[in-house]
């Protein structure tokens, strides 16, 4: 890279997940900044949960489809677990292992926004099912795009066209606007992993603070380490 330097283990990738509520823009951001990452040299594996893996995708089907919702959140939360830990295992590890950064749409803060704070799924839980999923895994960075929630919203229906809503998006005004405070929350709680990124304006202008964030948090000046 012509002018920055990675802050990296020996051998590891980096791992950068991207959070926010519906219609923040995340798989928009997701694509630009693997574009940005490859130009300067770096191998990008792009991922998403629920799905990722093939065992996870049926599992997403499932969790979109509403069934996880008739189950209970104790249930889904079971569904979101058990994807996590196929995804985990054949494609985050693996690719991480051999250098390569991982672009993530959503991970386990989804789990503790969607179905802790809003499904009062109690956070020993959701601790229980952490540990047994991804162990010390956590992502060296993580996104969090912020919109208000009635631009989330139309932006969400303006991508769907036609189409039915999923089982998240279809949930009421209540509901998505205590999903934005609870990522505010993760945010405020875990300041050295998470950066709260405005991603109200265009995706051009977001691009830009995505880049920021990544640059200040895991890379440095080549000019400061010398």
């Amino acid at each position: 890279m012509a002018d920055v330097a990675l802050k990296r283990g020996p051998g590891r990738g980096r791992f950068v997940t991207f959070e926010g509520g519906e219609g923040a823009g995340k798989s928009t951001q997701i694509k630009m900044l693997a574009a940005r990452l490859e130009s300067e040299g770096m191998r990008v594996v792009l991922t998403r949960e629920p799905g990722g893996s093939p065992g996870a995708e049926i599992m997403r089907h499932l969790v979109l489809s509403g069934m996880g919702k008739l189950l209970g959140a104790e249930a889904e939360t079971l569904l979101f677990a058990a994807a996590r830990d196929d995804h985990v295992r054949n494609v985050i590890l693996p690719a991480l292992s051999q250098g390569s950064w991982v672009l993530c749409d959503r991970f386990f803060d989804s789990t503790r926004a969607y179905q802790g704070s809003l499904g009062k799924v109690a956070p020993d839980v959701l601790n229980a099912m952490q540990r047994v999923t991804i162990g010390d895994l956590k992502p060296d960075l993580t996104l969090i795009l912020d919109v208000p929630v009635e631009v989330g919203l139309k932006r969400a229906a303006a991508r769907r066209g036609a189409g039915a809503p999923d089982r998240f998006e279809a949930e009421d005004i209540k509901f998505h606007k205590g999903l934005r405070d609870a990522f505010h929350k993760i945010a405020d709680d875990d300041p050295k992993r998470c950066v709260l990124i405005d991603a109200t304006a265009g995706p051009d202008p977001v691009s830009l603070l995505v880049w920021d964030a990544v640059r200040e948090r895991l890379f440095t000046a080549v000019a400061a380490a010398s």
